[in-house]
């Protein structure tokens, strides 16, 4: 097999998938490219090569289609002559100053082609000042007319050429690197067309009102492509390395993995990491979403982008720059939005086929009436003209890719990370969520749910109990400690500790023999009342583990401990069943424990299940019909999730398992499972409306054509307006409602 090198492109002007489409298929004619990806939301295009490739006339090409091209730092270096002009591609920014492709300048064409770069004002791109420019040319056109008649015509055919003259140019481009049907093409036949039967001062108001289009077009694209990416800008360019007694500003970038870092309060974390030192509150609402600050110490993971609140932490970094959280939500949903749902692919087909349809209807309708029923030429030319103009797919194309890209973004600033297109589309035709237990429906981590004294009170029973457990790494023991710090109780010292296996801990704690352990273990050195052993068993029955404590050989009090539903479990597992979604909890764990959580929450319950039994219920309930989504861990449930229609994984930060499921929640709330979905109804609502717009307003506007009603100027604004009808439409996913099931 060839070995191939990489080339990685930023491409300038790309607004929808047409653009995309017309490079792809451009460039892949190539001599030398073996593949390529162009991805129109990130704007990037990557050309595997032969090595031997001339990527100099791989950029002439791009360039030719009327889009900017440069290099990404690091891709393979491309010969940096022009191929047309024989000058480097050098180019000078808005002050006059020569800038480089490699040097990082701005992103521009040097052949003046009107795609501008995706940042700045729009009226200081380059399409917006060829807009300007034809639209100035327009108005002096029309005040020539006015002053002198005669030469009004020529007048309106110069301000048409103004905007035309880069349009005819890509047009023919693309037809010669293999995309003879472009929405260029039909507008330059219709312009050139409307002179030919003394129809120039519409056609040059065509040719400014589709420049008009094209420039909303490219805002719109640029707001959707900047709701994600400004997730990059929440990490901070620099930050405080401690290093040889030394605290230095470096680049944020440049931190390795295990750096020791200083993050003062109210700064933002630069990158994820574990707390060394240091106690404080952490705004993680930039990065889940959650409003209210999460208190972390040592050992407690933080993720970058977060605010640092009250109190200086050291920081031990676990992931580079280009792998931190902030990283791999922008990468993960720049991936998802060029993984088309099938909606979008079935509208990018049928797009193949439908320009070259609109031409050949205009062409009809230009032609059979005069040659079969007498009709005036000039007339059904006009009308046929017209037809191309309304037959523009500009709207059609953009209707579903637009709110995808919206939707995915505003996900994954909501902490909802999406795998693609089709997992959004499919999300919404969910009607059964099979949940996993442990660390999806609960926390994953026991807690002390009952303290319970027999002749001791509450208090020293939780200090006694914490004095043995002292050191202990086992969830139990930490689950205790827990409460005890709550409670703000001090463990007192402890000697002769010995920890007895599958029984219990023991030691002398205030010149006192202190046993803790199981119901069994403890009855070997105490006697049980009938009444204590009731209140053991009615614990046991709600699905809690019990530890007793033995004080001299005396039972001194019980602790009862479970793994507690996550605080927004019950109100996120209503807001599925309101919604029409069944539910239900899959786990391995024993019935009793499932039993007991299952009624807590009001969810279905199928409890001591192996890996593949959860399959098999996955399978029953997708064979009574229903569409499951299976939420999980993504790691212990990966059979279950690779089955189910849809698999979510459950986490936080960078350990999301997106390897194994469709989808993931950022910060692990259970109401987002609901949010998720929703999300998804409205963005196929959204989908339905901007077709129907698209198609509406062009068959409104085809009959009104054909009847006499309407000319050149409707045709291009119903072309122009349902653009941007559908991509403001698309744009309003981006502010959509949380609608989530939290709880405060």
């Amino acid at each position: 097999m060839t070995e191939t090198t990489q080339a990685r492109y930023r491409v300038e002007g790309m607004d929808c998938p047409s653009c995309a489409r017309k490079i792809d298929t451009a460039v892949r004619r190539m001599p030398g490219v073996a593949e390529v990806s162009v991805s129109a939301t990130a704007g990037t295009m990557v050309v595997h090569h032969d090595g031997a490739c001339d990527l100099a006339a791989i950029e002439k090409q791009v360039i030719g289609l009327g889009f900017g091209v440069n290099p990404i730092a690091g891709s393979s270096p491309a010969s940096r002559k022009d191929a047309c002009c024989g000058h480097d591609h050098g180019d000078h920014d808005r002050d006059g100053n020569h800038t480089h492709a490699d040097d990082g300048g701005p992103a521009a064409s040097p052949h003046g082609h009107e795609h501008a770069p995706s940042s700045g004002p729009w009226w200081r791109s380059r399409k917006g000042l060829m807009t300007i420019a034809c639209g100035g040319a327009l108005v002096v056109a029309y005040g020539i007319g006015k002053l002198a008649p005669a030469v009004a015509t020529g007048a309106f055919v110069a301000a048409m050429l103004v905007g035309l003259a880069p349009i005819a140019q890509r047009a023919f481009m693309a037809a010669r690197a293999g995309t003879p049907f472009s929405i260029e093409t039909l507008m330059t036949i219709a312009a050139v067309g409307a002179v030919f039967i003394d129809a120039a001062e519409e056609a040059a108001a065509v040719v400014f009102l589709f420049l008009v289009g094209e420039m909303l077009e490219g805002v719109a694209a640029g707001k959707a492509r900047a709701g994600i990416q400004s997730l990059t800008k929440l990490v901070p360019k620099t930050a405080w390395l401690e290093q040889d007694g030394q605290t230095l500003e470096i680049q944020a970038e440049r931190l390795a993995i295990g750096s020791l870092i200083l993050v003062r309060p109210g700064d933002r974390i630069p990158a994820d990491g574990l707390i060394v030192s240091g106690e404080s509150a952490i705004d993680e609402a930039p990065v889940t979403g959650e409003s209210k600050g999460v208190r972390k110490g040592v050992d407690a993971q933080v993720f970058a982008g977060t605010i640092n609140g009250d109190a200086a932490l050291r920081v031990r970094v676990t992931a580079s720059a280009e792998d931190n959280t902030i990283a791999r939500v922008v990468k993960l949903v720049e991936e998802a939005q060029d993984s088309k749902a099938p909606t979008e692919r079935f509208i990018d087909h049928f797009s193949r086929y439908y320009t070259p349809g609109v031409l050949g209807v205009a062409t009809l309708v230009a032609t059979v009436p005069p040659l079969l029923f007498g009709g005036a030429w000039g007339v059904w030319i006009y009308k046929g003209l017209a037809i191309l103009l309304i037959g523009c797919p500009c709207a059609l194309v953009i209707s579903t890719p637009a709110a995808i890209a919206a939707s995915l973004s505003a996900g994954a600033r909501r902490g909802l990370l999406l795998k693609g297109g089709a997992v959004l589309e499919n999300l919404g035709k969910v009607t059964a969520v099979a949940f996993d237990k442990t660390g999806t429906l609960t926390d994953g981590k026991p807690k002390v749910t009952d303290v319970i004294g027999f002749g001791l009170s509450q208090a020293d029973v939780l200090k006694f109990a914490a004095a043995l457990e002292v050191g202990s790494s086992h969830p139990l023991a930490s689950a205790i400690l827990a409460k005890a710090d709550a409670e703000k109780i001090a463990p007192p010292h402890t000697i002769d500790v010995s920890a007895l296996g599958g029984k219990g801990v023991a030691a002398t704690v205030d010149g006192k023999a202190v046993f803790l352990g199981s119901l069994q273990a403890a009855q070997d050195r105490a006697p049980l009342s009938d009444d204590q052993k009731a209140r053991v068993r009615a614990m046991h029955d709600e699905g809690k583990t019990v530890s007793l404590l033995i004080i001299d050989g005396a039972l001194a009090g019980a602790l009862a401990m479970r793994d507690e539903p996550r605080p927004d479990a019950l109100a996120g597992l209503k807001a599925l069943t309101d919604a029409g979604v069944r539910t239900v909890m899959l786990t391995g764990d024993n019935r009793r424990t499932a039993a007991a959580i299952g009624h807590k929450l009001g969810i279905e319950v199928r409890a001591e299940l192996l890996p593949e039994d959860k399959q098999d219920i996955i399978r029953e309930l997708q064979g009574m019909g229903l569409k499951v989504a299976k939420v999980g861990d993504g790691i212990n449930d990966a059979p279950a999730l690779a089955l189910a229609d849809v698999g979510i994984a459950m986490g936080g930060g960078t350990d999301v398992a997106l390897e194994t499921a469709d989808a993931a929640v950022l910060h692990g709330r259970v109401g987002d499972v609901a949010e998720m979905i929703a999300l998804s109804k409205r963005t196929m609502g959204n989908i339905h409306q901007n077709i129907t717009i698209a198609l509406g307003l062009k068959g409104v506007f085809l009959v009104t054509t054909l009847v006499g009603l309407t000319g050149l100027w409707p045709a291009i604004l119903a072309d122009t307006g349902a653009t941007v009808l559908v991509t403001v439409n698309a744009l309003r996913l981006l502010s959509s409602p949380k609608q989530r099931a939290d709880v405060p």
